[in-house]
């Protein structure tokens, strides 16, 4: 083999090596590069990923406290609520106990004790009982006007007839012919028995002459 071949193939392995050098090194510096590129996407995803995880965190701690804030001015509302309604209930109460007494829906029916032999009713009837044998009648006549007046009214002294504007336990027709006996009877049962029984004596003579008369007319 001749010198300049020799001399030839060096030079082509020296430039062979340097590029391959060259090669090498270009891929070590993109590979480098791109790895870096990666570590700092990475790093960037992971930053955004915090920064999303603290916003969520955030809004949910803004929104169980909102949710407490409402809990609580729901509380408060209704406890408001309550105390208005106390007060309104107190000051009604107030109210009535400061109205004079023939004013007053409760007011006590002006009869004396109910007797022994009215015992076996109770309430309103009981009253009529007391008032019947007060007018003048025999006991025999309470079994009459207690029929009559449970038909007409269940012996319930604010019982109206939308129809005829009847009232009252005796069903007065109007009501207002009750105050004769007093201003208190739209409310008082004894001011209404008062009333019918004396309207019975006058048209009926007596309860038992009325519920004949009902039972004959379907009215007294």
């Amino acid at each position: 083999m001749s010198r300049s071949w020799i001399r030839v193939s060096f030079r082509v392995f020296a430039v062979f090596i340097i590029v391959t050098g060259l090669v090498a090194g270009v891929y070590v510096g993109v590979t480098r590069q791109a790895q870096e590129d990666a570590a700092q996407r990475a790093a960037g995803q992971s930053a955004k990923d915090r920064a999303l995880s603290d916003f969520g965190r955030v809004s949910r701690d803004a929104s169980r406290a909102a949710r407490g804030h409402k809990t609580r001015a729901d509380a408060l509302d209704r406890a408001k609520d309550k105390a208005d309604a106390a007060g309104k209930e107190a000051a009604a109460r107030a109210a009535a106990a400061d109205k004079p007494a023939e004013e007053k829906d409760d007011k006590p029916p002006s009869f004396g004790p109910i007797p022994d032999s009215c015992k076996e009713y109770s309430g309103n009837r009981a009253i009529g009982c007391t008032l019947l044998l007060d007018w003048g009648y025999e006991l025999d006549q309470m079994p009459c006007l207690d029929k009559l007046w449970t038909k007409e009214s269940g012996w319930n002294e604010r019982a109206s007839n939308p129809s005829t504007g009847a009232y009252g336990i005796p069903q007065a027709l109007p009501g207002s012919k009750m105050s004769s006996h007093g201003d208190d009877w739209r409310t008082n049962p004894a001011t209404q028995i008062k009333w019918g029984l004396d309207y019975i004596k006058g048209r009926y003579n007596t309860p038992c002459g009325a519920w004949t008369f009902f039972q004959n007319n379907g009215w007294y």
